[in-house]
């Protein structure tokens, strides 16, 4: 942990948030200049129970409100990018390690398009999700300290991962010569992220640990050496994120006002490249 400690040295005030899912606590983001990313301080000492909720939806496969419905129809989408991005590569073996797998639905498509898969997942009721669509996932990545992957994806996990040095290096234990790591997270200096400031949903504390910007990712990764081959959008997030986040800043839901600031935020990046969710495609040498 000591080397963990580097990241919650010299901290400076960003932002106070909300956990608008679970408790109603509020938490303090700050920032780490040094690698400019933000850290959620203090971190729960019991966090396992702040994912135990039927707001948590990326445990479920809920359908039942009208955000649940978008967030299907995005995911659903989502998943045609996801293996058109990795089909993409060129593999023999074709061996891909889910970690975060949720209720198992990206490998269930990688399953059906000939990819060898694996996955983890620490949520025991998303994981009996996944067992009923014959996805079988392991609790966590010591399972397959022994095995090596064509590809490791991690989408809207790393956020989560509390000893942030030792997990990289892991990864980079897990990935074969010339293997890809692709990671996709929240971008703190997106649009929707400045407009709904502490409203905004991909903030998510405590669960969300870290917020990175595109700086924080290519330093942490460099430094196990590992480099950032390309780095892609994530279009439909700044739809769903702002969806949620009016429904937190005004506690009503306003389709029309949240896809008039994800259309901007998308607008905005086509400059800036900070679009409200970011996937890197990491290549180990």
């Amino acid at each position: 942990m000591k080397e963990e400690n580097r990241f919650y040295q010299n901290l400076k005030p960003f932002l106070s948030c909300k956990d608008f899912t679970v408790s109603g606590e509020t938490y303090e983001v700050k920032l780490n200049k040094e690698y400019d990313f933000l850290v959620t301080t203090p971190i729960p000492f019991n966090l396992e129970r702040y994912y135990e909720s039927e707001n948590y939806i990326s445990h479920t496969d809920s359908k039942k409100s009208f955000i649940d419905k978008v967030y299907q129809i995005v995911k659903k989408r989502a998943l045609h990018n996801k293996l058109k991005l990795i089909n993409s590569f060129q593999i023999d073996e074709k061996s891909i390690l889910d970690i975060g797998a949720g209720t198992g639905n990206f490998l269930k498509v990688c399953s059906e398009n000939n990819w060898k898969i694996f996955g983890t997942e620490p949520s025991q009721k998303a994981r009996n999700f996944a067992q009923e669509k014959n996805i079988i996932l392991e609790e966590n990545i010591s399972f397959y300290e022994e095995k090596k992957f064509d590809v490791i994806t991690m989408w809207h996990v790393l956020e989560h991962v509390r000893n942030l040095s030792e997990y990289i290096k892991q990864l980079k234990s897990l990935l074969k010569e010339n293997g890809r790591l692709i990671i996709a997270v929240p971008n703190f200096k997106s649009y929707d992220a400045k407009h709904y400031k502490q409203f905004w949903a991909a903030f998510d504390v405590p669960r969300h640990l870290f917020h990175f910007s595109q700086e924080s990712i290519q330093k942490l990764f460099s430094e196990v050496n590992l480099d950032v081959e390309k780095t892609l959008p994530m279009k439909y997030d700044a739809y769903y994120v702002s969806l949620l986040s009016e429904k937190y800043k005004t506690g009503k839901s306003n389709p029309m006002k949240s896809f008039w600031i994800g259309f901007q935020s998308n607008l905005k990046a086509k400059q800036t490249s900070e679009y409200s969710s970011l996937i890197y495609v990491i290549k180990n040498k």
